[in-house]
């Protein structure tokens, strides 16, 4: 009676943990498609009843009572001009997201976060407490600093396919014979040429990363933090220590996106969490327009962060005269008023995306490629044509195309005739659709919804105190022994061993061979 007891106050303990929990997300980044991410975490988490404090660029004009809020909006200004310009970009005076750019940008990104005035309210109160830290994963490691701060568990968020980068804070970085870099265009199975890229390409970052941006990130970790612990009176953990401790990753992608990887337990699927459960109503004047496309409706949107109205004029144009001779109905997703439009193309200035890919007359969505609105046609199983632009969006439609609901089409001054080539291809032949449903069947065919998924994981990690026995064991092994380098140091000794006791028997044998053949040769003189 009394085992019984204590089992069911220990499951009231851990009930009471799980109805209400105080969240810290981090979700930093100046781009909307993150900030939309972001926001996917604090709805459900609130709407599972937690509280949340949230580090975003991206203020609520009427946050819910259970939502605090930090602005770090001041990260916009790290953004360069034209950054993301679709006509900078065509003509190459845009600045190139090079690796060291992007890993520049996002250490100064880190350093302007923590330091903001707001940010450092919140770390150095010493009142203040979490449950958990849920940091963005952003080409750096620092951000595992807010968890180590209130000594709670780390959660990363990774808004990208699974990829060593972030795999090996969990586990080991995964085998480049058959899965590829996050940027990479290959896909397996590889040939011999690629999987020697792979392996070049991951053995040369994490040299890079040794040699030089280890250090870097160590120093601005110290820098940042060691003020604030010791207001605290506590010793700063080592780097090392603190980033190599997450409980889990939690990863914005699914089989349907990133294909049947090698994952440890720590790594969880949450892919389609930022779609809305309900689909909302379209509204009235849109939905008729769709509603009576006889010949199907056609969606271009080149996302959140790049803007049709910075097109070319040239490209404007052509773009139009193109869609103007297409049987469909065209939704094009512009940022401004158009004059003289055909009368199959409808302009909007903003557009509620999920309800489009919803319609069942949508028959192809042309779109930049992001991550977030491939995974929405997915969902919806909508065949795509990808025009990449930057990152991970060539990787994206590279991807689409790989797994047959997709196309491409190179962004340039005179795409509308391969684009009307493209759009002929994907509404004429169902192959494409097809797939798209296939997918969007496997996409859907889970246990549970992703965004149940994500509430789920949290918990268990609060609830566990860490979720412990996920850990991998790879991560407490020094690397001599995960990679075996001392049985490949034993191995070179018994070989030498065997090499020089060789040697020496064969000198010996020979030295013999020799004196013996002296001693019959002088014999044979002396007789």
């Amino acid at each position: 009676m009394e085992n019984v007891m204590t089992l069911l106050l220990l499951v009231s303990a851990i009930l009471a943990c799980s109805e209400s929990a105080k969240i810290l997300v981090v979700f930093p980044g100046p781009s909307k498609s993150h900030g939309i991410l972001g926001d996917g975490y604090v709805r459900h988490l609130l709407n599972a009843g937690h509280e949340v404090t949230y580090i975003t660029p991206f203020t609520y004009k009427n946050p819910p009572a259970n939502l605090r809020t930090v602005d770090v909006s001041s990260n916009f200004k790290l953004l360069p001009p034209n950054l993301v310009n679709l006509k900078g970009i065509m003509d190459k005076t845009s600045v190139e997201m090079t690796a060291i750019f992007m890993l520049s940008a996002m250490l100064e990104m880190a350093k302007n976060t923590v330091t903001n005035t707001d940010v450092q309210n919140l770390l150095n109160d010493p009142k203040e407490q979490f449950d958990a830290v849920i940091v963005e994963w952003l080409f750096s490691d620092i951000g595992a600093g807010f968890a180590s701060v209130f000594e709670c568990p780390l959660i990363w968020s990774s808004s990208v396919d699974p990829h060593w980068h972030i795999l090996q804070l969990i586990d080991e970085p995964t085998n480049p014979a058959y899965t590829v870099d996050f940027m990479s265009t290959y896909f397996p199975p590889l040939s011999f040429s690629q999987r020697v890229n792979e392996l070049w390409n991951q053995l040369k970052v994490q040299f890079f990363k040794y040699v030089w941006l280890d250090g870097v990130e160590e120093k601005l970790y110290t820098s940042l933090f060691a003020p604030i612990f010791d207001k605290r009176g506590r010793k700063l953990p080592t780097y090392n220590e603190v980033r190599y401790n997450a409980s889990l990753v939690l990863s914005n992608s699914y089989v349907t996106t990133s294909g049947g990887a090698s994952l440890p337990q720590s790594h969880k699927f949450i892919g389609g969490y930022h779609i809305d459960d309900t689909v909302v109503t379209l509204p009235e004047n849109l939905k008729k327009l769709m509603d009576g496309a006889k010949d199907g409706v056609i969606y271009f949107s080149m996302g959140s962060n790049l803007r049709s109205k910075d097109l070319p004029d040239e490209v404007k144009i052509s773009l139009l005269k193109m869609f103007g001779s297409l049987k469909q109905t065209v939704l094009w997703k512009f940022e401004e008023v158009l004059p003289d439009l055909p009368k199959n193309v409808h302009i909007l200035e903003w557009a509620p995306q999920q309800a489009i890919l919803a319609h069942p007359n949508l028959a192809v969505f042309i779109t930049h490629g992001g991550l977030l609105s491939t995974t929405e046609s997915i969902h919806f199983g909508v065949p795509i044509i990808g025009i990449p632009v930057f990152g991970d969006q060539f990787i994206n439609v590279g991807k689409s195309i790989n797994k047959g609901f997709g196309l491409r089409v190179d962004l340039a001054y005179t795409m509308s005739d391969e684009l009307k080539k493209k759009i002929v291809e994907v509404t004429r032949n169902k192959r494409y659709a097809e797939k798209a449903k296939e997918l969007s069947f496997i996409h859907h065919d889970r246990p549970v919804k992703p965004s149940q998924e994500l509430v789920h994981w949290v918990n268990h990690v609060i609830n566990t105190r860490g979720a412990p026995h996920l850990r991998s064991p790879a991560l407490d092994l020094p690397l001599y022994k995960r990679k075996f380098l001392d049985l490949a140091a034993l191995i070179a000794v018994l070989l030498l061993a065997v090499y020089i006791l060789l040697k020496r028997a064969c000198a010996y044998i020979c030295s013999q061979m020799c004196a013996k053949k002296r001693n019959s040769g002088s014999k044979k003189k002396n007789n």
